[in-house]
């Protein structure tokens, strides 16, 4: 059986992160559409430059001899399959296409498994013990109460939240990802009230577990990878969150639903980054720090485990406006 897998695992097109172990050697790949451009050189001939992505990183690739072409039939967010050249080009991974109007090939829904665009977390059940066991800590009956309407009681809200992604490229961009941020969030929280005892560390549990539950209804995994949802484009996670936690209120405190609202709708922190409030209480301020905090390391992580470990440093990330040092 492990001969048949590793037969089978050579067999696979390469991710955007293993060409660099394909250079000088023709790939068929796999991969969505990110952007394209038309351009044309001082002697006019044009060519066709595409940005091209999986679930591990994006690629350039260059198309010299169908360009006009591919630039009509091709559109952002397509699912292709390419055929070409790795080679380095101004020291990064570049895929030079082949001369054959099959070389860039438009894919339809079952020929390509959406693995190849969304990754998942390992151990999806464990975590979702760790969250209920997060809610028996909780003392607070109400809050307790609210937690258990929606992760026991709610079982079609449960099995969305497991399967849910955090965001769709910035952290936690994968299957099971909105639990995993929500756990680790909810057990920072919980050693912080241990340090500063003047905190409701039930309030922060809870809010911490429910901050993000508008991300079930703002992203959707289909087979492009994660989109996000019509809901999700006019109203946002906040917003829906705020609603979804009013739909579970019934016969719960009206302080201690105001103050989950508060945590949910001032965790990003500043109006700059989403925020429709800022935090106003202690325990809104260190959710905001502490989600924050989770969504950053998640970043970073990604962006070393993608890189070559022979470099010394990582390429710029935009989202973080640096480079991180990888030794």
């Amino acid at each position: 059986m492990s001969n048949l897998r590793e037969a089978l695992e050579k067999l696979r097109p390469p991710y955007a992160e293993e060409l660099r172990n394909f250079v000088d050697r023709e790939i068929d790949g796999v991969f969505k559409v990110k952007s394209k451009r038309l351009q044309e050189t001082k002697d006019g001939k044009k060519f066709l430059l595409l940005t091209l992505e999986d679930r591990t990183g994006s690629v350039r690739a260059i198309d010299w001899y169908n360009a006009e072409l591919n630039d009509q039939v091709l559109q952002p967010g397509n699912v292709v399959s390419v055929s070409g050249k790795v080679v380095y080009f101004e020291e990064k991974v570049q895929i030079n296409i082949l001369n054959s109007q099959s070389a860039v090939r438009k894919l339809t829904e079952n020929e390509y498994d959406v693995e190849r665009f969304v990754g998942s977390v390992k151990n999806v059940e464990e975590l979702y013990k760790t969250l209920l066991r997060l809610v028996d800590k909780v003392r607070d009956n109400d809050y307790k109460e609210i937690l258990k309407r929606f992760f026991v009681e709610d079982v079609s809200f449960a099995e969305a939240f497991k399967n849910a992604p955090a965001g769709m490229k910035i952290h936690h961009a994968y299957r099971g990802g909105l639990l995993e941020h929500s756990v680790n969030v909810a057990k920072i929280v919980e050693s912080v009230c241990n340090i500063y005892d003047d905190l409701d560390k039930d309030l922060l549990i809870t809010g911490a577990l429910l901050h993000d539950i508008g991300k079930v209804k703002e992203y959707v995994i289909n087979q492009k990878g994660i989109e996000v949802t019509t809901d999700g484009e006019l109203m946002g996670h906040i917003l829906m969150g705020v609603e979804m936690l009013s739909q579970k209120a019934r016969g719960i405190s009206y302080d201690k639903i105001l103050r989950l609202k508060h945590l949910i709708a001032s965790h990003h922190g500043e109006f700059e980054w989403g925020a429709p409030v800022l935090p106003k209480t202690p325990e809104a301020l260190v959710l905001h720090f502490v989600e924050n905090m989770d969504s950053k390391i998640n970043r970073v992580f990604q962006i070393i485990d993608k890189e070559d470990r022979e470099k010394e440093w990582s390429e710029y990330d935009s989202n973080l406006s640096r480079r991180f040092f990888l030794r």
